[in-house]
């Protein structure tokens, strides 16, 4: 089978970055193999699969989501992308790095090649935005049932993700509160209260507002480099350079699906508390009522 030789290689030398280190001393081996496969982001592909069961679920409640990448390296797409053009992305017969712009993506192709000649690795930032999510989800009771910190915890559980932003989290907090704030309106023909930005991201006081929600998950260039970083060999103590596995040079693209999955299985159980029945049918009887209840607010 292919790499099966190189899994049974044992790794003496921890990479900086990596689980590698921390996993042996936490479990005290003397060989970081079994950390590194089980610390893979691998495991992610059972995630997706779960996600697309999630994904389907929620589509039955006009809640659909996209994801799509808005840096890469130093290069970061300087808009806000729509709805549209970012789930238009999956009908592509190629899609390169996800970025809806094809001159921002051509820099951040550059930036990619650049790292890849000189054996390094790039990070980026993606977004996940959810389409049609009706306001209610959440809570501002207790901690743990605030929707966003949900949704943190789920997004930066993917490997290599070190940080999250709900909506314009970064760039509000360094702005002015009447600058920040989404203004509310109410559009009499469509009986909804409508908003007039969205840099809250859909989410209010941990609750979803019923506009789209938008969470970006913060990727470091990955640990695995084929220009080693200075490491020591857990059996010599000696000073030795990083082991080497086979790895990509940026995964943003791909991070951004596994978001996708970790945001849909969230919305999915948040959707299942307020609305869930012991079956679709009923779980459907159960949102028709609470959106009728919404539109004679």
């Amino acid at each position: 089978m292919a790499g099966a030789e190189d899994k049974k290689k044992p790794v003496t030398r921890p990479r900086p970055g990596h689980a590698d280190l921390a996993g042996a001393i936490k479990y005290n081996l003397h060989d970081a193999r079994y950390i590194l496969e089980r610390a893979s982001a691998r495991e992610t592909a059972a995630r997706v699969a779960l996600g697309a069961i999630a994904k389907a679920f929620l589509i039955e409640f006009g809640v659909n989501i996209a994801s799509h990448v808005i840096a890469v390296g130093g290069v970061r797409l300087e808009r806000s992308a729509g709805w549209d053009e970012v789930a238009a992305l999956r009908d592509k017969r190629e899609i390169l790095l996800g970025c809806v712009d094809p001159e921002t993506e051509r820099r951040m192709k550059e930036a990619v090649d650049q790292a890849y000649r000189t054996g390094d690795t790039v990070g980026g930032v993606f977004e996940v935005m959810a389409h049609g999510v009706p306001a209610g989800l959440g809570s501002h009771t207790t901690w743990d049932a605030r929707l966003d910190g949900r949704l943190a915890q789920a997004v930066v559980s993917i490997q290599a993700v070190k940080g999250v932003e709900v909506g314009f989290a970064e760039e509000n907090a360094a702005s002015f509160g009447s600058r920040v704030q989404d203004t509310i309106h109410y559009d009499r023909e469509a009986r909804r209260f409508t908003r007039g930005a969205n840099r809250a991201g859909g989410l209010e006081g941990g609750i979803t507002n019923g506009e789209d929600l938008l969470v970006r998950g913060f990727l470091k260039p990955i640990s695995t480099l084929r220009r080693p970083l200075e490491s020591v060999d857990l059996a010599t103590r000696e000073p030795a350079l990083a082991a080497y596995e086979r790895s990509d040079v940026c995964v943003a693209p791909a991070a951004g699906v596994i978001g996708e999955a970790m945001v849909a299985l969230v919305l999915a159980r948040a959707f299942l508390e307020k609305f869930g029945g012991d079956s679709l049918g009923e779980t459907r009887r159960n949102f028709e009522g609470y959106l009728n209840q919404v539109r004679n607010y």
